[in-house]
């Protein structure tokens, strides 16, 4: 039964990094549009992420135009993922940063995390 398991449980997707909450990404992702295929980049903060070593998601939150927030969840283990590149990581004490969503502007500014 264990054999089954792992044969229907989706292969882990090499080219998404270790995410830690608070790190601004970007997600490159294959859009299909009627015969068409074009990759697409969300960029945002990484807000949550969910799941566990069966169907891990990510969460990231980004303001478009106008001042709206946009939160899109991804499979980690997707194949449409073409690659997620992180910019910066920032420093956050909270699992999930839902708190964001009431925040506009300065207020929803993170610090950056510097490595030493």
């Amino acid at each position: 039964m264990n054999e089954l398991l792992k044969s229907v449980t989706a292969l882990e997707n090499p080219n998404v990094p270790d995410l830690k909450i608070g790190d601004t990404v970007s997600v490159f992702l294959r859009i299909k549009e009627g015969t068409n295929e074009r990759v697409q980049e969300f960029k945002g903060t990484v807000v949550g992420q969910h799941g566990s070593n069966a169907t891990p998601t990510f969460t990231v939150r980004r303001i478009a135009s106008n001042g709206i927030g946009v939160e899109r969840t991804f499979l980690t283990r997707s194949p449409r993922i073409e690659k997620v590149t992180i910019h910066r990581h920032s420093h956050v004490r909270r699992a999930k940063l839902y708190y964001l969503r009431d925040r506009t502007g300065k207020r929803a500014r993170l610090k950056q995390k510097f490595t030493k």
